[in-house]
């Protein structure tokens, strides 16, 4: 149940920040092709989401066996419970903000940098799930 939760609960809004982001970028490169490359970052951070979960998913998957321990099953739902709605949050908030910023940033290029920043606090939501499921996944 913890590695179905890391990966059902964060991948979905993964993809859905790169699709806001996504359609974002492509209403950006209209009216400033020139700045695509540098657009692509909200779908990056999107996907490092789905990353965190993959591997806190692989993590408690390797460490199945027959003989578990209701503390160590325990330990594993909330491991994929602590990455999973985390990264929920942080794949929605990159999703509406990447679009936004994006959009801004095609009209007003000096917001790139407050882009950034606000993309990278909304990642860090995600990080602080993975660092506490990689504490329990090693108790």
């Amino acid at each position: 149940m913890g590695a179905s939760a890391a990966m059902v609960c964060s991948v979905p809004r993964a993809a859905y920040g790169t699709v806001k982001s996504g359609a974002g970028i492509a209403a950006m490169s209209v009216m400033r092709p020139e700045m695509i490359m540098k657009s692509i970052i909200p779908v990056v951070m999107a996907g490092v989401i789905a990353i965190y979960g993959l591997v806190v998913a692989v993590l408690i998957a390797s460490s199945l066996n027959d003989d578990i321990s209701l503390y160590r099953s325990c330990l594993q739902l909330s491991t994929g419970l602590s990455v999973g709605p985390s990264g929920l949050a942080a794949g929605f908030v990159i999703g509406i903000e990447g679009n936004a910023g994006v959009r801004a940033t095609a009209q007003q290029p000096r917001l790139f940098m407050g882009m950034i920043l606000t993309l990278i606090f909304a990642e860090v939501l995600s990080l602080y799930g993975l660092i506490v499921a990689l504490i329990l996944s090693t108790e």
